[in-house]
């Protein structure tokens, strides 16, 4: 399995690799990944062998990288055609990313077939490359431009895909148990603040900038900066009357109780992101990040069309916007409800099992 760099790589690919095992205790995964990418961390931690390989950017436009890249994508793909010689491989799978690249073109060398989940809406250079021979090619979100292209959702970690099927057991219940955990007044109407692994400074900036009027509203929030950019906010509830209900993490790897106590979020638009709180019911402000090729954007317009989110210009969240349009939505249980209802609308919660479906199908038609 190939994919890494961020979560919204890495959370599909081992919900996957769970599901193949959950199937089949004698499949063996090996994750192709890097040494700095969030995969470093999360595969070793899950009981997965991390296989480190170079990393190969492919630029967008023309740079010295270009120069580069023969060099690296041949050293790459090298070290993959070894791993998949080596350790028997029946299947690559791949979900993006800076190492998918070298591994669908060791698997073509090696004549191993491969399947390719796209999480956004926009694919990126790798999946539209390597979908050209791939012999599956799962997405998230209906039009995503690839041949051959087949909606599955998102495949969810089994941690979200279990709060789920909890909330629908027990909703107040599953809510108290997480708010315990995350030390949280589970009878406060909550805000979800997240710019997922890496957070957001914007989202930061604007939401943080209104946090005594939030907290006066009698809102509890849960905040999470991402890594190394929890002082800013900090520093902006100093002089914030009760702050003890403005709760400032950066990281959170329990997300699954982030998403059962929240009542709306505001966040970036990574496809992760979208079909999680999707899948759990959350209401949220999508703020897509105002860089790149656009998909954060994309892939937040199903739920928006539905009318489970809003969307909001990353230039247009300041402590004003928040102030107007937060905090009376966040007081609006019958607005709240119908989002709750239409986000849920366009969750899915199997796409997990349908990936693994593909990935089995390719290794059964393996010549």
């Amino acid at each position: 399995m190939a994919g890494g760099g961020t979560a919204g790589h890495v959370n599909p690919l081992l919900a996957v690799a769970d599901e193949l095992c959950a199937r089949d205790e004698h499949t063996r995964v090996t994750v192709l990944g890097t040494a700095v990418g969030l995969e470093a961390r999360l595969v070793p931690a899950r009981g997965y062998p991390l296989v480190e390989i170079p990393r190969v950017p492919l630029p967008r436009r023309p740079t010295l990288d270009w120069f580069r890249l023969p060099g690296r994508l041949r050293a790459a793909v090298r070290t993959v055609r070894g791993v998949i010689d080596d350790r028997g491989i029946d299947v690559v799978v791949g979900f993006g990313g800076y190492v998918s690249t070298p591994a669908y073109l060791a698997a073509r060398r090696a004549g191993v077939p491969v399947v390719i989940h796209e999480q956004n809406a926009r694919p990126g250079l790798a999946n539209r490359w390597g979908a050209r021979w791939a012999r599956s090619v799962a997405v998230t979100f209906p039009g995503t431009p690839l041949r051959g292209a087949q909606q599955t959702g998102l495949p969810l970690r089994p941690e979200i895909a279990g709060l789920v099927a909890a909330l629908d057991r027990d909703p107040v219940g599953t809510r108290a148990a997480a708010a315990a955990a995350l030390g949280l007044d589970a009878s406060l109407p909550t805000l979800l603040v997240t710019g997922a692994s890496s957070g957001a400074a914007s989202l930061n900036r604007a939401v943080a900038g209104a946090a005594g009027d939030l907290v006066a509203a009698g809102i509890q929030v849960l905040h999470l900066t991402g890594a190394g950019k929890a002082e800013p906010v900090l520093a902006a509830l100093s002089d914030v009357r009760d702050a003890q209900r403005y709760h400032v993490m950066e990281y959170l790897d329990t997300m699954q109780d982030a998403l059962a106590v929240s009542d709306l979020a505001v966040c970036r638009a990574g496809a992760g992101t979208v079909m999680e709180l999707a899948a759990a019911g959350v209401p949220s402000v999508f703020v897509p990040l105002p860089v790149g090729n656009g998909e954060q954007r994309l892939n937040a317009a199903p739920v928006v069309a539905a009318g489970g989110g809003l969307l909001v210009r990353d230039a247009d969240l300041t402590p004003s916007w928040v102030r107007e349009h937060v905090i009376s939505l966040l007081g609006d249980a019958s607005r709240l409800a119908g989002m709750r209802r239409a986000a849920q609308g366009v969750g899915v919660t199997d796409a997990a099992a349908r990936v693994t479906e593909l990935v089995l199908a390719a290794v059964e038609g393996a010549p």
